[in-house]
């Protein structure tokens, strides 16, 4: 049995600055990895069949845990079946990266347990495949990112804690990018600038996400009294950076929906990952 933890993340900023032929948009953000885990287990079987519990709610043809398995099948030199169990920490549907994560985590195991002998450019090229979040986890380090999101520059960031609210909602992210409303055009800038003023980099989706989900707005209004609360991907989590003056007990207790105080990460625990340790 192997049991690893799959992180979640934060953008800490989210600008769409374009849109590319295929519909595609191109963004710029900063990918910070967070404390927050879901686990997965992997388990060797002789019928090599990829069994999954603990998403029961996803089918397997769309569950990205089982198409990140298909994808590495072909190169397998030491094939297994897999139970594979998911314990769900991280929300669905909230924009902190939990499917993104667990598909990464599922490509970085399966490439050792199963001998495919792949480098970590080639994962994150299948990874991509499944989703532009995927890189970043199979990479495990913080980022600066561009295009649809695959483009990253690795950043050193400091040390922090966040308070994250998972308003009671599940956003559409295909409805935001729908609305003839969100900002496409922001202007392309540099983490050199992001470094001098990051108060000023907001989130396109912010907007919207207020604007159409109640829930979310409620969060930011309550977020906002104690810091600059800001959206995360395209939600509905909302987060704020915490601060030495802050009554962090007190803001989680009164929190209108569900609260987590999480720590920045310098990188995933999955970088150190041996299939023989």
């Amino acid at each position: 049995m192997i049991k690893v933890p799959s992180p979640a993340k934060l953008n800490l900023f989210l600008h769409i600055t374009g849109r590319r032929e295929n519909g595609y948009h191109e963004l710029q953000t900063i990918f910070q990895l967070i404390d927050l885990y879901d686990w997965m287990s992997f388990e060797q079987t002789t019928d090599h069949v990829i069994h999954i519990e603990g998403l029961t709610e996803v089918k397997l043809e769309q569950n990205l845990i089982y198409r990140a398995a298909q994808l590495l099948r072909p190169h397998a030199q030491k094939l297994c079946g897999l139970n594979i169990r998911i314990e769900k920490n991280i929300p669905m549907g909230a924009g902190l990266g939990g499917g993104s994560s667990n598909a990464a985590t599922t490509l970085i195991v399966l490439n050792q347990l199963w001998q495919c002998g792949l480098n970590e450019q080639q994962l994150a090229a299948y990874g991509v495949q499944l989703g532009a979040d995927v890189p970043i986890f199979i990479f495990g380090r913080n980022a600066w990112a561009e295009g649809i999101g695959e483009h990253l520059s690795f950043i050193d960031l400091a040390q922090k804690q966040f308070i994250i609210l998972k308003p009671d909602c599940f956003i559409s992210t295909q409805q935001l990018f729908s609305q003839k409303t969100l900002t496409r055009d922001s202007k392309i800038t540099k983490f050199c600038a992001y470094q001098l003023e990051p108060s000023s980099f907001g989130n396109n989706f912010e907007p919207l996400a207020r604007q159409l989900y109640p829930e979310v707005e409620e969060a930011m209004q309550y977020l906002d009294q104690f810091g600059l609360a800001k959206l995360t991907g395209t939600g509905a989590c909302v987060f704020i950076e915490v601060t030495s003056e802050m009554d962090i007990k007190k803001i989680l207790q009164n929190a209108p929906c569900k609260s987590y105080l999480v720590n920045s990460l310098a990188e995933s625990p999955l970088r150190s990952f041996s299939v023989t340790c």
